[in-house]
Parts: structure tokens; C-alpha cells; sequence
């Protein structure tokens, strides 16, 4: 994935510990703080910014790997270097994964978000 390198695989395994643990990856997010705030009363449902729960340092390096998502799907030479070996079926799902997250980016900023 573009934007998780080395370190930022050890900072969020290191924090997580056993992925195991977690159900399913909702879980997870909310683990993190990476899930939205909410203020409910009665049929009024408001949404904020996200809680901030858990591990910040493990939040802080996926958010910062998540910011090379604002620019177009691309495969850099030093990603090109490391994917190499892999097997064709794990690189078109590696590259399809990169224009979801790109296209979603995308379509979160377009109207102001």
C-alpha cells in the first residue's frame, strides 16, 4: 500500500499488538479513534469529528500514510522496487485497492468535506 512503508507497519503493529482480538474491522477503527463522534437525542442524529480513542501514535502514522492518497494512483519507483516479487494477483489487487482510496478521496473533497 502506498503510504505504509516500514515504519508505519511496526508503529501500528507495535500499538496494536494481536489483530486477532478484534472482530471485524470496525472494531478496529473505533480501537484506534479512527470512527466518528456522534450526538444523538431522541430522532436527531449528529456526527462529528473523529473520537481520538486509543493508540494516537498508531492513529497519527495511518492518517499520515492516508495523506498520500490525495494524489493520483501511481506506482512511485521505490513501490515499484518493493513489489517486485510478488505475485501478479497480489499487485492488481495492491493497484485496485491504490484507485479505490485515491477515488474515495476524491469524491470526499469534491463537495467541501
Amino acid at each position: 500500500m502506498r503510504g505504509v512503508a516500514f515504519i508505519v507497519a511496526v508503529t501500528v503493529v507495535a500499538e496494536v499488538g494481536d489483530f486477532h482480538r478484534f472482530d471485524n474491522p470496525r472494531q478496529l477503527m473505533a480501537y484506534l479513534g479512527l470512527t466518528p463522534s456522534e450526538h444523538s437525542t431522541g430522532a436527531s442524529v449528529r456526527r462529528g469529528g473523529i473520537t481520538k480513542a486509543g493508540s494516537g501514535l498508531a492513529r497519527r502514522a495511518l492518517i499520515k500514510g492516508a495523506w498520500s492518497y490525495r494524489m493520483q494512483a501511481r506506482v512511485s519507483r521505490k513501490l515499484h522496487d518493493r513489489i517486485e516479487g510478488l505475485p501478479k494477483s497480489v499487485r492488481d489487487i495492491a493497484w485496485k485497492g491504490q484507485v479505490r482510496m485515491c477515488r474515495r478521496y476524491r469524491h470526499l473533497v469534491l463537495p467541501g468535506r
